[in-house]
């Protein structure tokens, strides 16, 4: 029996379980399933922000909805070329050789083919979001994009990748804040007000509480790879009050931007009574990225239903 070093989701032993690897491979030799290491529920955090820019904008006009789906599809495609950039960058670095759902394992320990799939997937992501904005007329966008797709780049490359330092949780907030769901809304062609800056808050928060919620099972061998997590500088205590003050803030942003859009009467109150069902959710489940984006997709979801009737 071994600790399980996987991403946190049901399934991947997130939850402190141990699985068992047969004793002739070892963990060295362990190779995981592809939906071991893909992994869909992950995926959300890139979902959410899109949807979070249809539930804010208030469904008054669909007809930029297919565009905001494809731009939404691009984003998972970078957020996949980011998981597989990362995993070669703590293999290569030493901060997750134990981790069994890595990419790197998948691959056999190939990190020159891990990083191939990687590339294709930023390759393949980027070529959609520029097809998408040529479309829709909104190459201006890219003045927005690019610039964070750098910042992206930089976080997990390098001889010191950003995400090694006290930056990485920032990078991470502007990266899917401003970043993903700014362009998302600038693509929607709704106006820049107090909807377009909660919002961004909003997800930002959300994707700084999801990565603080994977760091704990990982404070011990990210030290031993100079990783400066928040969780290596600060503890498991300090990181999980980190996570519900940050999902606090992500449901009050979330609620700002609703207040101040045109949403029809049923909207806030569902809102409301989902986010109150959310934080008791988070306030008692173990410390694990499941723990942040089940209740949050819930969340949007729910709030999104609301406001198509």
């Amino acid at each position: 029996m071994v600790p399980c070093r996987a991403r946190g989701f049901p399934g991947q032993c997130g939850d402190g379980l141990t699985v068992t690897i047969a004793t002739q491979t070892g963990v060295a030799g362990y190779r995981p399933g592809f939906w071991q290491c893909f992994n869909p529920a992950i995926y959300l955090i890139s979902v959410l922000p899109g949807a979070g820019v249809w539930m804010i904008a208030g469904v008054h006009d669909a007809n930029w909805l297919p565009s905001l789906g494809f731009a939404t599809l691009a984003v998972v495609l970078l957020q996949h070329a980011i998981n597989l950039l990362n995993d070669v960058s703590d293999w290569v670095l030493g901060a997750d050789t134990e981790k069994l759902d890595s990419w790197v394992r998948f691959h056999r320990q190939n990190i020159r083919v891990t990083r191939v799939h990687g590339w294709i997937s930023f390759l393949l992501g980027g070529l959609l979001g520029l097809s998408v904005l040529i479309l829709a007329d909104s190459l201006w966008v890219l003045a927005v994009a690019t610039p964070l797709l750098i910042l992206g780049y930089l976080y997990n490359s390098g001889p010191q990748p950003l995400s090694y330092t006290h930056l990485g949780e920032w990078v991470t907030g502007v990266c899917y804040g401003p970043g993903v769901f700014g362009c998302l809304w600038l693509l929607s062609g709704e106006a820049i007000d107090v909807r377009a800056v909660t919002g961004a808050i909003a997800f930002a928060a959300l994707a700084v509480s999801l990565l603080l919620s994977h760091q704990p099972p990982q404070i011990e061998t990210d030290r031993l790879a100079g990783k400066q997590s928040f969780a290596v500088r600060y503890g498991v205590r300090r990181t999980r009050q980190g996570v519900y003050l940050l999902f606090m803030i992500f449901l009050l942003s979330c609620g700002i931007a609703l207040w101040a859009g045109d949403n029809n009467p049923l909207v806030l109150p569902v809102f409301a009574g989902m986010s109150l069902l959310a934080l008791i959710v988070v306030s008692r489940l173990p410390l694990k990225p499941a723990t942040v984006l089940l209740p949050s997709t819930l969340v949007l979801l729910v709030t999104l239903l609301a406001a198509l009737v």
